[in-house]
């Protein structure tokens, strides 16, 4: 009986191990949606359906993935297949989807077969309704009603993956608009007969905001809270003029110039106002928060920069994203986290969790945005609001005109035309041993037109993006670079794609599964010319052709050891990389890869008149492990200037120790004058105001600036001057 017993057990326990194989083993769709209500989104939505096997391509077809209206009528809709095969993106008819429809409905077959012919585990159906435009909050109740709806989907979430993330845990422990554009933004200006330099700015007539600017005769400099003003000319008699000081609750970042205003951009911390009579409970504190933070913007008049005399100032709540300036408007970005939570906490309170602002044009008090200006992404589920100030500096009575947004971004582009912003989307999906996080980006476009922002279109993309880099406009077609899963996944290994859209956002051409288990570590898109860095163990530099956006190509690869961070126009066959130099360590355990070490500052000339085969043409290294440069991650910390021959930058330099891997010394801290040409990569000179033995962030050089023919470094204690050419001295100036 028990032997019978036995045997039984384990036949049923077989039958049952070898039926949660096959079910385990079939293909499954891994993106989610909540199917418990028609969801809403935009006229040129594209779904994007990801699958855990590899997807035969004869399933991607009419027939078992399809859009139909109301009345069952199949919409002219796209199906792409990745060349991973395990996404299929669904795009929208070529004019959209047609909101006169009461809804729609996307399909999803469960016929659809995996490349070894498993069919899928089951078939789903999203219903959705479209709309032309955003809609606006409108109400306090929508609002809420907005955020409750979050926390209980984020409930949900946790619950369902808290096994998963135990599993991590576990299983750690195992494992620009055009060349010329690009090239020219951080050259030389002129203005009434004087030639000093600008910040190396990505786009042509779009000014960034930076820690130091020079308007020719002055230079404006962020340090410790302050800002620092200092006489440049004559560079031998140099002077320091004043150091404007703020309140303790407001941090100096980045400045503007512009005509004779300087603008100073930084955080904001202040306690609000009692009425004597609140409850000081942690509980109501957390309702009724008692501080304000926020991006704040300082206008001052600089005819006499010795004595600037402040026009105004403007606050959005939130951090500071970016800034940015075209002419006589600043755009300041801001990003807003409410407290949402305090809701399920405190449901029957007076909450508000509108953002606030301020500007001193029109009054001195904080105000909430009113909930009609306040715009959500349909299908988001972001919490956070986006505020974008636009300010005019011409008219300095005119208000500041705000545009919110619930739906936050973590990267921006501007061109002159346009605003994209970029936000990373960490979906949903069931998570189980041996499935990973798998983000993909979303992007927003916002047209611009003085203080008039307005959203204008959205689409999504596979991955995640890089830097504003990796983002370009041209010619009325967007451009973006991604990687898409984890370098160190073999299961699902990473890709690296590049997708064009039209002018309304639509996709029209793409190219992708490049450098399979790399990432992207830089870009630089040059007019119908796209670079990009990818890097694992070599550095493949890819040539692409985007003259027909509708299918970008690759032209050349070229493999070389180390990588670039940074890319940057040379002329148009020639582009500089900034980066690191790597040495690969082989592994003494049979099976198990090399070890990769970032060694020295690296830079390269790259020949590309042969785009089939492009080159190295030279190259430089400065330093052993340890050593590094602002420009490693700032495109702002480099001065260029072809004219001049000047490529220079901040570094801080450590040399290996002989005979020991990960020991080295402290070498130098400075700034490198380097002259690169179509012949050679010269250092020209070395620049430093240490002293001491080891780094001091009192000596660190911030920015180089040149003013005529005189080259000036700028650190926190010092300005000091250099003539270019020659690279004399010419004068320093402390600074107090």
């Amino acid at each position: 009986m028990n032997k019978k017993w036995v045997i039984y057990v384990g036949a049923l326990f077989l039958m049952i191990t070898a039926v949660a194989f096959f079910i385990g083993s079939k293909p499954k769709i891994v993106s989610e949606w909540d199917i418990s209500e028609k969801q809403t989104v935009l006229t040129n939505k594209a779904w994007v359906i990801e699958f855990s096997k590899k997807i035969d391509k004869k399933s991607v077809n009419e027939n078992l993935i399809f859009v139909t209206n109301e009345n069952g009528e199949k919409q002219d809709v796209t199906l792409s297949l990745s060349s991973d095969r395990k996404t299929i993106t669904v795009l929208p008819p070529d004019n959209g989807y047609n909101i006169k429809s009461q809804y729609y409905t996307l399909h999803i077959d469960k016929k659809i077969k995996s490349q070894i012919g498993r069919t899928i585990q089951t078939g789903k159906e999203i219903s959705f309704v479209v709309r032309e435009d955003l809609p606006v909050v409108g109400t306090k109740e929508k609002l809420n009603q907005i955020f409750l709806s979050v926390i209980k989907e984020q409930k949900r979430d946790r619950e369902r993956d808290r096994g998963f993330f135990s599993f991590m845990t576990e299983s750690s422990k195992d494992t620009a608009e055009s060349a010329n554009d690009s090239a020219a933004s951080g050259e030389a200006k002129s203005a009434g007969g004087q030639d000093f330099s600008e910040t190396n700015n990505q786009v042509l007539g779009v000014d960034e905001a930076d820690l130091v600017k020079t308007d020719g005769d002055y230079i404006y400099q962020i340090v410790d809270g302050k800002v620092n003003i200092t006489k440049a000319k004559p560079a031998k008699a140099m002077k320091f003029v004043k150091a404007m000081t703020f309140e303790q609750n407001f941090s100096p970042s980045q400045l503007f110039l512009y005509k004779d205003q300087l603008v100073v951009i930084g955080h904001s911390f202040k306690e609000m106002k009692s009425n004597g009579k609140a409850d000081k409970s942690s509980k109501k504190m957390m309702i009724h928060p008692s501080y304000f933070e926020s991006t704040k913007a300082f206008v001052y008049d600089i005819k006499n920069p010795n004595s600037p005399n402040e026009i105004r100032h403007v606050e959005l709540e939130g951090y500071n994203l970016t800034a940015r300036r075209i002419d006589n408007y600043i755009y300041l970005v801001a990003t807003h986290y409410p407290n949402y939570w305090i809701m399920e906490e405190n449901p029957d309170e007076a909450i508000d969790l509108r953002p606030r602002f301020s500007d001193t044009a029109s009054q001195s008090e904080e105000k909430f945005v009113d909930y009609d200006k306040i715009q959500y992404i349909p299908d988001s589920k972001e919490t956070n609001y986006t505020l974008i100030g636009a300010l005019n500096l011409d008219d300095s009575k005119k208000e500041m005109k705000i545009t919110s947004y619930l739906g936050s971004g973590d990267q921006l582009y501007m061109s002159q035309d346009n605003i994209y912003l970029a936000v990373t989307n960490y979906h949903a999906v069931p998570l189980a041993k041996g499935d990973f996080l798998s983000p993909d980006t979303s992007v927003y476009k916002f047209t611009v037109n003085g203080d008039k922002v307005e959203f204008h279109s959205s689409a999504e993309v596979p991955g995640t993006i890089l830097n504003q880099f990796s983002m370009d406009e041209y010619k009325g077609h967007f451009r973006v670079a991604t990687t898409k899963g984890d370098t160190w996944n073999d299961e699902r290994p990473s890709a690296n794609n590049l997708y064009i859209f039209d002018e309304n956002m639509k996709q029209v051409g793409t190219l992708d599964n490049l450098a399979r288990g790399e990432r992207i570590y830089s870009a630089r898109f040059m007019q119908d010319r796209i670079y990009l860095v990818t890097f694992k163990q070599v550095d493949p530099l890819f040539v692409i052709d985007a003259s027909n956006p509708t299918k970008p190509t690759i032209l050349g690869e070229l493999k070389i050891p180390g990588f670039s961070n940074y890319l940057h126009p040379y002329d148009e066959n020639h582009l500089i990389g900034f980066g690191h130099d790597t040495k690969v360590i082989p592994s003494k355990l049979q099976g198990e890869e090399p070890r990769v070490l970032t060694d020295g500052v690296k830079i390269s000339l790259f020949d590309i008149s042969d785009v089939n085969n492009p080159k190295e043409k030279f190259s430089e290294v400065i330093g052993g492990r340890g050593t590094y440069s602002p420009l490693n991650y700032d495109h702002k910390a480099l001065l260029f200037n072809k004219d001049k021959n000047i490529f220079a930058f901040p570094i801080s330099i450590y040399q290996n120790v002989e005979g020991e891997e990960f020991e080295q010394h402290f070498e130098f801290q400075g700034a490198y004058v380097y002259d690169i040409n179509l012949d050679s990569i010269d250092l020209k000179t070395k620049i430093s105001h240490h002293s001491g033995e080891y780094e001091e962030w009192q000596s660190e050089i911030q920015r180089l600036l040149n003013i005529d023919n005189t080259l000036y470094a700028v650190s926190p204690t010092k300005v000091s001057a250099y003539e270019i050419g020659s690279y004399q001295k010419l004068g320093a100036v402390e600074l107090k």
